[in-house]
């Protein structure tokens, strides 16, 4: 249930990152690479577990809206920042993970 409703969130997330990112005024890549980036790590460091679905269900919108607006393929890179983004989400919950393991043992 959680997995499901944290999935839901994610592709909401990104479907409204590429809105924005889609709108004709719109001409900041750098906010919407850094949007991606920080959405992924979030869902990602809540979840725990599987970064790439976090990565792809954040991330595969705007190359998906871009291109089939007759836009760049070169936008496919943007799933580069949400995948950066879902591994360190990852890594971080990690070792908060580990680390509070470690703090209940003491």
């Amino acid at each position: 249930m959680r997995t499901s409703l944290l999935a839901i969130i994610a592709a909401g997330i990104g479907i409204a990152i590429a809105l924005i990112d889609a709108r004709p005024t719109w001409d900041d890549t750098g906010s919407t690479a850094g949007a991606l980036l920080v959405a992924a790590f979030i869902v990602s460091a809540i979840a725990g577990r599987r970064p790439w679905l976090w990565a792809l269900l954040v991330g595969a919108w705007v190359p998906t809206i871009t291109i089939v607006n007759g836009g760049d393929p070169a936008s496919l890179l943007a799933l580069g920042f949400a995948v950066a983004g879902a591994y360190a989400g990852y890594a971080v919950s990690g070792l908060w993970r580990r680390r509070t393991a470690a703090a209940s043992e003491d």
